[in-house]
């Protein structure tokens, strides 16, 4: 019997010696899953300005860097009054993820650690300017925030241009920031990308989700080419081209393309102000997307330097199709290149080849 009651008492022992560790180990492994990482500071220039003051919140909030990343915001502007009221609704808003803001007008203080500048900040085309009025401004200010970008920002900094010319500000942004790897340069056609989606989708009356791999080349502007030959629809069926669902090639060659090339201009026409909330959401699946990867099977466009792929010149910075894994994107190679296409993608590198030697010879 007290053989019994010894090995009975042992057991019990056993398990509650058993579940306190069990405890333990979950309380630590609970502890640790919930360690805070550390802020990635951001930088966005133009903060106060109509596509600033959108995209600030969405930072904030976690729609660019994940619902479980912290940062810090930098806001540049040329409006110091502007910049502070944008930081206090930052502060009253109480963005969990958001560790601090700094809000100046000093563009060095601004580029100070940054980890992920979104360039948005530039000279917009105004009524009775030329493409070439607008270039020649913006190259003297991507001069100087590429070269405070060059001696204060973090090593592996990721850029993102936004203002427009959106491609030849990079290419100016990249000239005068050379330690700045070139991959990591890049500007917004993720804009025209999901104009695209979102065209395509309308057309088969399915959710824009269930539509992918559309490709925008070229530049971000009405001479670049939307390309919807590869793109692919999920139906219950399976997935299928786009071609094989329109049955409409004239729409595709033309409505298609028009209406994605012309779109910045109707929303301008329809709201007398810029598409300011889509290109906000366009930035932060660009800067998503390529910090946290594509999913597979799928790929995104982005402004790239070109390593001369599909005939590209090499040294513009050119919009391709790339998928994203690690912080590092890849243009997506052999895709089938048919005369249309080639084409409409060789007019839209003449044009950046055009603004490349205007840019070159302001800098000159």
């Amino acid at each position: 019997m007290e053989y019994n009651c010894l090995l009975l008492l042992q057991q019990i022992l056993v398990v509650l010696l058993s579940g306190v560790f069990f405890w333990r180990l979950t309380k630590y492994m609970w502890s640790f899953t919930k360690m805070e990482k550390e802020p990635i500071t951001v930088l966005v220039t133009g903060a106060a300005g109509q596509i600033g003051y959108a995209i600030v919140p969405m930072i904030a909030r976690g729609a660019m860097l994940g619902p479980d990343q912290p940062v810090i915001l930098h806001l540049l502007d040329i409006s110091l009054e502007a910049l502070k009221g944008v930081k206090m609704e930052l502060i009253d808003a109480a963005f969990p993820l958001l560790k601090g803001v700094v809000a100046t007008i000093d563009v060095v203080e601004a580029c100070n650690d940054v980890d992920i500048a979104i360039m948005i900040g530039g000279i917009p085309r105004k009524e009775g300017m030329e493409r070439k009025d607008v270039i020649s401004k913006n190259v003297s200010i991507y001069k100087a925030q590429a070269s405070a970008l060059e001696e204060h920002a973090a090593p592996d900094c990721k850029v993102l241009v936004i203002a427009n010319p959106a491609n030849t500000n990079a290419l100016i942004l990249k000239e005068f920031a050379p330690s700045i790897p070139e991959k990591n340069i890049t500007c917004l056609t993720r804009l025209d990308h999901n104009r695209a989606l979102g065209q395509i989708s309308e057309k088969l009356h399915v959710h824009v989700s269930d539509v992918k791999n559309v490709i925008i080349w070229g530049n971000h502007s009405s001479t670049q080419y939307p390309d919807p030959n590869h793109a692919i629809v999920n139906t219950c069926s399976g997935e299928k081209h786009v071609k094989e669902l329109v049955h409409d090639d004239h729409w595709l060659q033309t409505d298609f393309i028009n209406t994605v090339q012309q779109r910045g201009a109707a929303i301008i026409k329809a709201r007398k102000q810029s598409s300011a909330l889509s290109a906000a959401s366009s930035a932060c699946d660009h800067i998503r997307d390529w910090v946290l990867g594509t999913p597979k099977g799928t790929w995104v466009s982005m402004g790239v330097y070109s390593d001369g792929s599909y005939g590209v010149q090499p040294g513009l910075i050119y919009s391709f199709p790339v998928t994203c894994q690690k912080g590092e994107w890849s243009i997506v190679q052999g895709l089938k290149i048919d005369e249309f296409s080639r084409e409409k993608m060789d007019e839209t590198a003449k044009e950046l080849v055009e603004e490349k030697s205007l840019a070159y010879s302001y800098l000159n």
